[in-house]
């Protein structure tokens, strides 16, 4: 890299070029040449612009019957002269290169001459898609390249058309006109070439690269533009159905790939367009019909055909078109258009369908898991073409699934599991409380004869979307939680059967206190006999939080005795082990357990016996007694500062127990405060012994929800005092922490303890963003900030001159916009002293590019994204890395 960023780089590219060198030697020389052009342009003299230009050409000439890769660097730096020379310095620069290689008298063969100057003209639109000109030269360029295209497209038509032209060279002519539609070259002036591609597709060998230049071409957003070429087009596409179909019945899942893209990318970049020539509707609805085709392409996905979920979105674009008419228009287009969706609907849930059971065991993982990801993209696509056809399309499935149930001919389980499946991906985010369906539907699943793993799945996932309904509908609850208790007690159905139990218990809990019993019983076996993963298990205690939130305080209490007493009892004797690391793993799963249930377990949100109308609020219900979460806090709290003193210098056992600690408090709020004292003398004592970020996570909460409470400040004030100095000693041997910043956020009548060392804080660089808005309303932060905020300066500044990583330049960026945003008069004055230094922050500065960015930084109050950029530039600038290729990674 810095060989081709030198000086000399323009003596030994040359000579690295010479003909007795290899290939990757030239190549290196070719590379040194496009980076030396590209990167410091600037550095060339304008009298050498054209003796550059001549070597370049003779040397391309060279190597055009030699090494492809060095003759496309060649020709990429020769793109990259003619873009930054154009238009002034060198005019008609691509009708000169298009007569260069077409004189007679060039070393190379005419072929090979051919295919350079196809090179050349390729990778130029390329080179100026990734140039680093100027906006206002790019724009000045793109005309030029534009009005260029008129030197290009009748050789690249001669060449296509010509009986005796090479396939190669026709397969470079495409990709030529691929590279060019991309500069957005009018589509009424590419239209010949992009139907003599239509009639290149008929040819295997160019096939690939025709299908890139039409759909290119069509895809471009200018091109809706051009009407009248985009309705001829149409024809073009629609005739290609025969080869699509010969494709589809003879396997080749190349061809059919590339037709259907063709077909997608005019349907979906112009519907409106198309839509709106309502004399040719029917040429339209064809092409909707044939990307129709290509949606219900036979076959499973992925292993058959992977064309269908190419259409996916033209569906998405068509609907929205329609629905954007104004309601007359819509009307018309909804009457030819609403029956097309229907159909969609049916060719989705086919392609949605399993193979057989024999076929999909011979899948890999890989294949199951592409096709499930396909089935949550058809379940998306239902659930978006609800919005059009409404409720009626819940009725079309029902009746079909009522059919379906009722008939006396064999039916596939994957028929009734892709119905079910329609019936989920709506009910899963459309209220469907309104739909006269979903009783009946309640009342069908009972007869499926559920003899399948995946089938069972959906039927699962299928009542846990209706759970909301089921909340309405409380009477429907005794047909359906049968089926999912039974399923919690099979392993295959894990995932299903639980999420689905708990969507039940979050969405119903008040209504099920007469099933809380069998609930319970059933949940705490499949609990002992471990059917289920961990995070599974995870889930099922914050159904059964749920659950118990709604019971009388007498029922709660009862319940977690017994759902918990055999935990406490393992703990116990956990806790008497030696540490070791299977004994860790069940200790954390038994926190994990208690962290769960406790997310939950919570009475005092009763929301719905307050009415309608009122706001979704704590409301703390009349209760005797502690919280029922506390009584189990406070009888376990020995126990665990058991197990910690034994784990303390465990991350992950000390991550558990706070997390206990901090979902209780985050559910209960105030309702925690009989615990707070012990809490905080118990996370001082952790915290100061080993420090750890979960423990600051812990505080960081703690502080925000009590430090306000005049009560529980002193506590809270100490801990948050112990922890600061803890912290602090921490950075003093250099290492790093960001917990504390979010406590201070919040809290900032922290800062006036008299115990809290504000100056030491201030030299920690994670606080300075939190510190420095503080510094004209806490007296003690103002006074630290004049003291010291010069010396923050030159630290900030020494690090993005060089002393420190690229990596961290947001965080030095961040600083410094809070420093120009809270104290811009000190800030002016310290910059202007820091920067008089000689040589600061780096020897490569000159006078006036400090001044630039001193003045650059000021003007920024408002724009952090662009100091950031600001910052980006400065430190290219110190490091001698700006313009390189290095930065243009950065």
């Amino acid at each position: 890299m810095q060989a081709q960023v030198s000086p000399q780089a323009w003596q030994f590219c040359w000579a690295l070029l010479s003909p007795d060198k290899v290939p990757e030697i030239q190549y290196f020389g070719a590379s040194a040449l496009h980076t030396k052009i590209s990167r410091y342009w600037g550095d060339i003299p304008a009298e050498q612009y054209d003796s550059l230009k001549t070597q370049l050409f003779s040397q391309i000439a060279c190597f055009a019957s030699g090494s492809r890769m060095v003759l496309t660097r060649l020709c990429v730096a020769l793109a990259s002269l003619a873009l930054n020379m154009m238009p002034e310095a060198w005019p008609g620069a691509v009708a000169e290169m298009v007569r260069a290689f077409q004189e007679e008298g060039n070393v190379a063969d005419g072929r090979a001459r051919c295919l350079a100057l196809l090179e050349l003209l390729t990778v130029l639109p390329e080179e100026f898609q990734t140039s680093r000109l100027p906006q206002y030269r790019k724009g000045q360029v793109r005309g030029a390249l534009g009005a260029e295209w008129a030197s290009v497209w009748p050789l690249l038509r001669q060449l296509l058309r010509q009986p005796d032209s090479p396939g190669p060279v026709k397969a470079r002519v495409l990709r030529c006109l691929s590279s060019w539609v991309l500069l957005d070259v009018p589509l009424s002036e590419s239209e010949a070439l992009v139907q003599d591609s239509f009639s290149a597709l008929a040819d295997p060998e160019l096939f690939d690269t025709a299908v890139e230049a039409v759909v290119n071409a069509i895809s471009q957003p200018d091109s809706q533009r051009y009407v009248n070429t985009l309705l001829k087009l149409v024809p073009q596409v629609l005739q290609l159905q025969d080869q699509l179909r010969e494709a589809v019945q003879s396997g080749d899942m190349e061809t059919s790939h590339g037709i259907c893209r063709i077909a997608v990318a005019l349907g979906e970049n112009h519907s409106r367009t198309l839509l709106e020539q309502v004399e040719h509707w029917q040429s339209f609805l064809a092409l909707v019909n044939m990307i129709m085709f290509c949606t219900g392409i036979p076959g499973h996905y992925p292993v058959n055909e992977t064309t269908s979920s190419l259409t996916l979105t033209f569906w998405y674009t068509l609907q929205d078109d329609i629905m954007s008419f104004e309601a007359d228009k819509q009307a018309v287009y909804l009457q030819v258009y609403r029956p097309v969706y229907f159909q969609l609907v049916d060719v989705l849930l086919h392609k949605a369908q399993f193979p057989s059971d024999e076929e999909y065991a011979t899948w890999s993982s890989d294949e199951k898991e592409q096709f499930r990801i396909y089935r949550v993209d058809i379940s998306d696509t239902l659930m978006y073409v609800y919005e059009m056809l409404g409720a009626e399309l819940l009725s079309n499935l029902y009746d079909k699934l009522g059919r379906l149930l009722t008939s006396d001919q064999p039916t596939s389980w994957q028929h009734t599991e892709a119905l079910l499946y329609g019936f989920q991906s709506i009910a899963e985010t459309i209220d469907v409380n309104y739909s006269d369906v979903i009783p009946g539907l309640i009342g069908l699943i009972p007869r499926i004869n559920i003899n399948n793993v995946q089938l069972a799945d959906t039927v699962m996932f299928t009542i846990g979307a209706l759970a909301e309904w089921l909340a309405d509908h409380p009477v429907m609850l005794s047909s359906v939680l049968p089926l999912v208790l039974q399923a919690l007690g099979n392993p295959d159905l894990s995932v299903s059967s639980v999420s689905t139990l708990k969507k039940i218990c979050r969405e119903c809990k008040y209504d099920l206190p007469p099933y809380a019993n069998n609930i319970v019983a059933v949940s705490q076996e499949v609990l002992i006999k471990q059917i289920h993963k961990t995070s599974q298990c995870m889930w099922l205690m914050q159904a059964l939080g749920f659950l118990l939130s709604a019971l009388p305080v007498e029922d709660i209490l009862r319940n977690l005795h017994s759902l918990i007493t055999p935990y406490i009892q393992q703990l116990e004797k956990l806790a008497a082990e030696t540490p070791n690391p299977s004994n860790k793993l069940a200790i954390i799963h038994i926190l994990g357990l208690l962290s769960n249930l406790f997310t939950t377990l919570d009475i005092s949100k009763q929301e719905d016996e307050l009415g309608e109308g009122v706001p979704l609020v704590k409301k703390a219900l009349p209760q005797s007694g502690p919280n029922p979460v506390v009584v189990v806090l406070q009888q376990v709290f020995a126990l665990i500062q058991t197990v910690l003193s034994k784990w303390l210098n465990d991350s992950q056992v000390v991550e558990a127990v706070c997390a206990i600690f901090e979902k209780s408090v985050k559910t209960l709020l105030q309702d925690f405060a009989p615990m707070v004292s012990q809490l905080s003398e118990m996370l001082g004592q952790m915290y100061s012994t080993i420090p750890q970020a979960s423990a600051l996570d812990l505080t960081r909460q703690m502080v925000h929800i009590f430090a306000s409470e005049t009560d529980y400040f002193p506590p809270i004030k100490a801990l948050f005092e112990l922890v600061t100095s803890v912290t602090l000693s921490i950075f003093q041997q250099g290492m790093k922490s960001q917990k504390e910043s979010g406590a201070l956020k919040r809290k900032p009548d922290l800062f006036m303890s008299e115990n809290l060392d504000v100056k030491a804080v201030f030299h920690c660089a994670v606080f300075h963003t939190e510190l420095l808005p503080h510094c004209a309303d806490v007296p003690s932060v103002g006074q630290v900030v004049q003291e010291e905020g010069k010396l923050l300066l030159q630290a900030i500044l020494e690090a993005i001159g060089g002393q420190s990583s690229r990596s961290l330049m947001d965080q030095f960026s961040e600083i410094l916009f809070s420093m120009n945003k809270h104290c811009f008069a000190l800030l002016t004055v310290w910059l202007k002293e820091v920067l008089q230094r000689p040589n600061f922050p780096s020897s490569r500065l000159t006078a006036e590019q400090k001044d630039t960015f001193s003045q650059q930084i000021l003007r920024e109050r408002v724009n952090k994204r662009r100091v950031k950029e600001i910052v980006k530039e400065f430190t290219l600038l110190c490091r001698g890395l700006h313009g390189t290729e290095y930065a243009a990674d950065y």
